[in-house]
């Protein structure tokens, strides 16, 4: 199936919301590759958290849960100015399809404020009547629950 991809820059604690629900939902998503890449790379440190969420968000944190079942991805870049350990990622993420909108958030641990790149790539996947209407009901259960 054909993949569609984002990418962009997020301040911390900014929310970005990636739009891909159709009129019909009758077109889904599966996460098929998350990376991170620092805004600026050189000598200062960086300790940062991207999630993706089925949801919208209110705010951006570093906390992960991987029992909230409307988190589909997180991902942590660290930077370390010493040469010991330049850089490190770590990326996970589910298997589920989906037919909404997702939320990128971005929270910086630090302290420092600093940005984050990020680049996602979506798997598109043709949904029949039945899938479709599961997603949807999925994603309305997580919206009012």
């Amino acid at each position: 199936m054909p993949i569609k991809s984002f990418r962009g820059k997020l301040a911390d604690g900014a929310i970005e919301t990636l739009n891909l629900h159709t009129n019909n939902g009758s077109i889904g998503y599966r996460i098929v590759k998350l990376e991170l890449f620092p805004a600026k790379f050189g000598n200062f440190d960086q300790k940062s958290t991207v999630t993706v969420f089925k949801i919208p968000q209110t705010t951006a944190t570093n906390v992960v849960d991987f029992d909230d079942q409307t988190l589909v991805a997180a991902s942590c870049l660290s930077t370390d100015n010493s040469e010991n350990h330049p850089l490190n990622t770590t990326t996970v993420f589910d298997n589920e399809i989906f037919n909404q909108d997702i939320d990128v958030c971005h929270q910086d641990a630090h302290g420092d404020s600093r940005d984050i790149n990020y680049y996602i790539e979506l798997e598109q996947i043709k949904l029949s009547l039945d899938e479709n209407t599961v997603a949807t009901l999925k994603d309305i259960r997580n919206i009012t629950g």
